[in-house]
């Protein structure tokens, strides 16, 4: 069992920055990809980012240049940079550990109960 942990979410203004956390516990592996989704209201959750444990990183195109993943093998920690935020953004961001299929599909072994991003206009 691996326990997936985020944290760093919260109220920003337009134009702000926050960083994410994802903290991975339990049966880790640093050859796990780690993958960020994010859902908004009335929306299905679609996927932001994901890395490998090479460090390769992969984004949807709508938040290329805006966000930034990274991930400390170490701590077992994904970190995800969100930069020039827009009210757009508003969403509950999920971290996922483990993909059974592609690392944009939403279907992973483990995920996190996720972290609430608000942005004001």
């Amino acid at each position: 069992q691996v326990y997936v942990v985020e944290s760093g979410g919260g109220l920003v203004q337009a134009g702000g920055s926050l960083r994410l956390s994802c903290a991975a516990s339990g049966r880790t592996s640093d050859s796990y990809v780690m993958g960020w989704f994010r859902q908004a209201p009335g929306k299905e959750r679609e996927f932001v980012a994901a890395i490998f444990p090479s460090a390769l990183s992969f984004y949807a195109d709508s938040v290329k240049g805006l966000i930034t993943i990274s991930r400390d093998g170490v701590k077992n920690t994904a970190y995800l940079q969100l930069n020039i935020l827009k009210p757009e953004d508003t969403a509950v961001y999920y971290c996922a550990v483990d993909p059974r299929g592609n690392y944009y599909d939403n279907d992973y072994r483990y995920w996190g109960q996720g972290t609430q991003v608000t942005v004001s206009s």
